[in-house]
């Protein structure tokens, strides 16, 4: 975070003010869902989630703060795009004039309304992909953002998603996942699901986890490095589908206890990503003499 640049800095003393339409009704889900792909945007939550987005490339269109966090604003936002273009707005508000444009009252400081990039194609990504996760219509916004740290953090190369599956850029995804969304390349695989045909085309060994009892155990489905891999992932409660079961070269499961038949999809998702995520060798650590050793002669 840097001091106050010289771009253009706002005080918003009316929830109603036009230049802050960007942020209003954050909580009205199904009014975000629609609006926030229609007009190209996206918002992102919190100093750090915002500073991952702007070295993640994405342009700011402007930012909504308190006036305690005025002076934290990050520097991308005093950046120009280009010379002769004007820097993104620094909007201004108090707390309660915060909470009526929100729709909640705003902990985290900062606000962010950012622009959306076109739509990754799929097949482009499979190209040069060696580990991918694929997401059968995961509704929830916080197991889709968790979904995505692990993907970042444990070593897959990209994610896709049918086209029922929840928004990465949605508010929650993207502090869930702690700005990680911005860090995996996604695209959305369409038509469903015949176009899972690209993965066998590109040469991917397609791994569908389930909590079927005939599965074989995920540690089985090891893989080499230069190996390519798809694991599918199902819809919280029903799982995979018969359809894209059936696009699978192996099906696998993660051996439970005390009768619990399965994990919430976005920690199973983690346990797939330490198995076969692709991630630097550890550094070597010497190792420490033994307390039963005796003295050195």
């Amino acid at each position: 975070m840097t001091a106050e640049g010289d771009g253009p800095v706002v005080v918003i003393d009316d929830p109603a003010d036009p230049r802050v339409s960007d942020y209003v009704a954050l909580t009205d889900v199904a009014l975000r869902r629609r609006r926030e792909p229609e007009q190209g945007l996206f918002i992102a939550e919190g100093e750090r989630v915002i500073e991952r987005a702007l070295r993640a490339g994405y342009q700011p269109r402007s930012v909504l703060v308190s006036p305690a966090r005025r002076h934290g604003v990050p520097a991308g936002f005093w950046a120009r795009p280009s010379p002769g273009q004007p820097a993104a707005p620094v909007y201004v508000a108090g707390p309660a004039v915060l909470a009526a444009i929100t729709g909640f009252e705003v902990h985290r400081g900062a606000l962010a309304s950012m622009c959306r990039r076109e739509p990754l194609d799929a097949a482009r990504l499979l190209a040069t992909a060696r580990r991918v996760l694929v997401c059968e219509d995961l509704v929830s916004h916080t197991n889709l953002g968790a979904i995505f740290r692990s993907a970042a953090g444990l070593g897959m190369d990209a994610v896709l998603l049918s086209p029922r599956c929840a928004d990465p850029l949605y508010r929650r995804s993207v502090r869930v996942s702690m700005g990680e969304v911005f860090a995996v390349p996604y695209a959305r695989l369409e038509p469903w699901p015949a176009a899972l045909s690209l993965l066998r085309m590109s040469g991917f060994e397609v791994v569908a986890l389930t909590p079927a009892a005939d599965a074989q155990e995920l540690t089985a489905a090891w893989a080499a490095p230069d190996d390519r891999v798809a694991v599918l992932l199902g819809t919280e409660g029903s799982g995979l589908t018969d359809e894209v079961l059936a696009t699978a070269t192996r099906r696998a499961r993660i051996p439970m206890a005390h009768g619990v038949d399965s994990l919430n999809v976005a920690a199973t998702a983690a346990i797939a990503c330490y198995v076969l995520g692709l991630r630097p060798p550890a550094p070597s650590v010497p190792s420490a003499p033994s307390a039963l050793a005796g003295p050195a002669r």
